[in-house]
């Protein structure tokens, strides 16, 4: 099964959590904190393999959640970083976001690896927090928590050359005679249901790769037929081979099919319908006499098109193709990569930002921020201390600054989290 398009959620481990610990030894009275960091949560890791060719294993198991880091423990021992999950996904799959549908990342090199969320930070253990005047720190951080997102895998297929054409007009016979791929083949429409890749050898260890797109039909841009699913294969494509039926077996004019298919492509992409043709009148053995080939030529030319009569059946002409396509790749720019669209800060939400909601409800102001439920789970409130360096954040994080403009004052109720305090300037 051909899977090209996929929506996966994804979640990055949370940070482990730092220890309260004090050291214990025989004729050590007091040994002081020694409560460890907590480890990293596990990244999200996307990676390229060569030998995937379809997002099929993205089709059923679409959650993905990466292992938390390991909790701190006595003795200042650092809790366990938990391993990366990595995802592997085909040459050619480009990774965008299902809201704004810009592009995150082009994943294209074999090996290529991008980090697509990361793991939450470890939270500090009460060693840490010892100082001259605080020796008995009650208290320590929480890991934080790892990023998550749902993301959009979109495979492009890496083709140097893209036939394109009505169904059943010998795209995979001519993709079979000239590389080694075997596709299925008979004389029905929508034979071929999935794009299929072969290797077109040229000599001198050299090549190009050539893509059977199926599915072209009027509409194909809106979505009728399977030309929608499958258009977005031709977009990396340097050379369009246009293959068109010259014997009008099925009564159509080939003058009219090239026009047709070329207005799906430029209604897909403006872009894809200026790429360099070449149109290969193809089953030229089976060409009817009355065939007018000067007015065919004539409008193939006035276009600026190459053209190639051939025949998948008997082999004509099919060498000849192979070398004037090689000649024109070598004077084409390279394959089409696509720059990502959203800066890092956009692709994976900082976890650096302090600033904070507050609502006023039945006269109590709640405060909430990701930030504050991460820092309330390592605040000790039967410590005296812990309630201080609580207080110290808030002010510096200019969270104090906030509730006074949202209109709180001496006296007020103030919620975060359940926790609820006298609000006092």
């Amino acid at each position: 099964m051909f899977i090209d398009h996929v929506k996966i959620y994804v979640k990055a481990g949370d940070g482990g959590n730092g220890c309260i610990s004090f050291h214990r030894e025989k004729y050590v009275a007091k040994g002081g904190p020694d409560g460890g960091d907590g480890g990293k949560g596990g990244n999200i890791v996307l990676v390229v393999d060569t030998g995937d060719n379809t997002l099929l294993k993205y089709k059923y198991k679409r959650k993905f959640v990466a292992q938390n880091g390991g909790d701190g423990k006595p003795g200042k021992f650092h809790g366990a970083t938990a391993e990366d999950l990595v995802l592997p996904v085909p040459p050619g799959t480009v990774i965008k976001d299902p809201e704004t549908d810009l592009v995150i990342k082009d994943l294209s090199d074999p090996g290529e690896t991008f980090v697509l969320c990361r793991g939450g930070r470890g939270g500090w253990g009460n060693q840490h927090f010892a100082t001259p005047t605080r020796q008995i720190p009650r208290f320590a951080k929480s890991g934080t928590k790892g990023q998550e997102r749902e993301v959009i895998l979109e495979l492009k297929m890496l083709a140097d050359v893209g036939l394109v054409g009505l169904p059943n007009v010998g795209k995979s016979s001519i993709l079979s005679r000239i590389s080694e791929a075997r596709p299925k083949i008979a004389n029905y429409h929508f034979t071929t249901l999935s794009p299929n890749l072969g290797v077109v050898k040229t000599g001198d260890g050299r090549g190009f790769v050539a893509a059977d797109i199926p599915g072209l039909i009027e509409g194909a841009s809106e979505g009728a037929g399977l030309g929608h699913a499958f258009l977005r294969h031709v977009d990396r494509c340097r050379l369009i081979l246009h293959v068109v039926d010259i014997s009008c077996c099925e009564g159509r004019d080939p003058i009219e099919d090239i026009k047709l298919i070329n207005k799906e492509l430029a209604q897909y992409s403006t872009e894809l319908s200026s790429r360099p043709q070449i149109v290969l009148a193809n089953k030229a053995d089976s060409m009817p006499e009355d065939f007018d080939k000067k007015a065919f030529e004539r409008f193939v030319r006035s276009n600026g098109w190459q053209l190639m009569y051939l025949s998948a059946v008997t082999g004509e002409n099919l060498a000849e193709m192979v070398k004037l396509v090689d000649s024109m790749l070598e004077r084409l720019p390279s394959m089409t990569r696509y720059e990502s669209e959203m800066s890092t800060e956009e692709v994976i939400t900082a976890s650096d930002d302090r600033s904070v909601e507050i609502t006023k409800e039945n006269g109590v102001y709640v405060v909430e921020a990701e930030w504050l439920y991460n820092l309330m789970g390592s605040i000790n409130f039967d410590d005296r201390e812990s309630l201080m360096y609580f207080q110290r954040v808030l002010r510096n994080n200019k969270v104090i600054e906030a509730l006074e403009a949202a209109g709180c004052g001496d006296g007020d109720t103030v919620s975060i989290y359940d926790f609820e305090f006298d609000f006092v300037k």
